[in-house]
């Protein structure tokens, strides 16, 4: 078991590393538009440094060891009805990928959660280290649910550690400030979510941050009504971030833990502060 835990958190760990810096030498030979900045990975990393942390305090247990310990108690759809190991596999891939849309949505929808992850979408650029903006308390209920789908699917390990290191890569892959060409572009987006498919669902108004909600597969947004192929002002123009949540004065790190806590936009409380 520790074993397990100690791979898990491994291959993560190098996989985000080698992502950060190919995807961030990418982005700085050739961006989209130029948002990359030294003082944004810096809070975004210490963010999600400490949603990690936090994480691992409240939710010891990964999905990996969730898997392998419903695997052994015989419980889950996969463990009850036992099928090809093969399908178990692919069929992990997609439900998970299915589930976290849905996960992604209520995010959107219900109020708590919104106040959590508008730390997220409270970035005014765009580029890799968003794909790890997230408060923690965002990362704790979404890896408890997490543990919930593999543990309803008794999903098997190599499923689980399959998609999670697709979901890590594909999270910062898709937050990347890169224009991929057209035709690759159009034939990637055939199957999965691009860094111009993502980026719209980052801008500032709500008919846009409220699309595009997929994570790997680009279909759960065809199929439930919630795709937007492109951004109103076009990618280099369009304004990325939240009315309200995404100027200077609320983009410390102190401040985006905070953020959750506020009923209103930083600039508002201030004005409101009682003056000496």
């Amino acid at each position: 078991m520790s074993a397990l835990l100690a791979y898990d958190a491994l291959a993560k760990l190098g996989l985000m590393l080698a992502l950060l810096l190919g995807l961030g030498l990418l982005q700085w030979w050739r961006p989209a538009r130029g948002d990359a900045s030294g003082s944004r990975w810096r809070r975004n990393l210490g963010l999600i440094a400490l949603s990690t942390l936090a994480a691992r305090v409240l939710v010891p247990v990964t999905g990996a060891v969730a898997a392998l310990w419903a695997a052994e108690a015989g419980i889950g759809l996969f463990n009850v009805w036992p099928v090809p190991s093969a399908l178990a596999f692919g069929a992990t891939l997609v439900a998970m990928d299915f589930a976290i849309y849905w996960q992604h949505r209520a995010f959107h929808h219900v109020p708590l959660l919104w106040r959590a992850h508008r730390v997220h979408h409270s970035d005014p650029g765009f580029d890799v280290s968003l794909g790890l903006r997230f408060h923690p308390f965002e990362i704790v209920p979404s890896a408890a649910f997490k543990l919930g789908v593999v543990l309803a699917l008794g999903a098997p390990v190599a499923g689980v550690v399959v998609y999670e290191l697709m979901l890590l890569g594909m999270s910062l892959f898709t937050h990347a400030d890169l224009r991929l060409p057209a035709r690759v572009e159009s034939a990637v987006r055939k199957l999965l979510v691009t860094p111009d498919w993502h980026r719209v669902h980052h801008g500032i108004d709500r008919d846009e941050h409220d699309r595009n909600f997929g994570n790997i597969l680009i279909v759960w947004d065809r199929l439930f009504g919630t795709a937007r192929e492109q951004p109103r002002d076009g990618h280099e123009a369009m304004a990325i971030g939240l009315v309200g949540y995404s100027q200077p004065e609320g983009q410390g790190l102190w401040r985006l833990l905070r953020q959750p806590f506020l009923s209103r936009p930083p600039q508002e409380e201030k004005a409101e502060a009682p003056h000496a």
